[in-house]
């Protein structure tokens, strides 16, 4: 899922940026109001983590424009605006929830989890397809009586099919849920990544439609 995390922060942004990566996003970072408009006209992020209080202006300026243009786009703002005025303020503009410095990862990866369902983006926090089962909280793949431990794309490809199931996604729309804005990439990287994950999974678990893209599930 390609995220945008708007926080101007250096240290902290850095430390988002690895857990969010770890968490299965593709992370794209801007530290301005300017940046962050530009990469919402860009990149069309799923999730947005706002912060409020940037360098050349207010994060409101940002959610204003995001919810007018892009309403399906869930965004949680994140920041040390901390009274209720503020959350009331935040809510009201459009965001989809707020969760206030400091604060803990795994309330704020489980916080992403529920907008991310709101939006349809994912069922459950355990994806479930035949006899492979995904936890999103442990990162865990089941199947049947064993579990396996997923290198992060290979994670991110999986969770992308698995939250389409039954859908299938061009090697386009694949490229575009694993890897950044701007990031360079072989030409046959999903195809590499594909490989791989086929012989960790059950015979036919992915299924390739030649031209068109890959599915799971029926």
């Amino acid at each position: 899922m390609r995220l945008l995390l708007v926080e101007d922060d250096a240290l902290l942004a850095q430390g988002l940026i690895q857990s969010l990566k770890r968490e299965g996003y593709a992370v794209e970072h801007a530290d301005t109001c300017a940046k962050a408009l530009a990469a919402i006209e860009a990149m069309i992020p799923e999730m947005v983590v706002l912060d409020l209080g940037l360098p050349d202006g207010d994060g409101l300026t940002v959610l204003k424009a995001l919810k007018r243009e892009k309403a399906q786009v869930g965004v949680l703002i994140l920041t040390a605006r901390d009274e209720l005025d503020d959350k009331i303020s935040g809510l009201d503009h459009g965001a989809d929830d707020y969760l206030a410095k400091p604060f803990e990862p795994l309330e704020l990866f489980a916080r992403l989890r529920v907008v991310a369902r709101r939006f349809g983006k994912q069922q459950d926090s355990r994806l479930s397809c035949e006899q492979v089962v995904l936890d999103l909280a442990s990162h865990q793949v089941e199947i049947e009586q064993s579990t396996l431990q997923l290198p992060r794309k290979e994670y991110m490809l999986l969770k992308a099919l698995m939250e389409n199931k039954g859908r299938v996604l061009s090697k386009n729309q694949l490229e575009d849920k694993l890897y950044h804005w701007g990031e360079e990439l072989g030409s046959n990287a999903i195809e590499v990544h594909i490989h791989h994950l086929r012989k960790k999974l059950p015979d036919g678990f992915i299924k390739t439609l030649r031209g068109i893209g890959y599915v799971v599930g029926s």
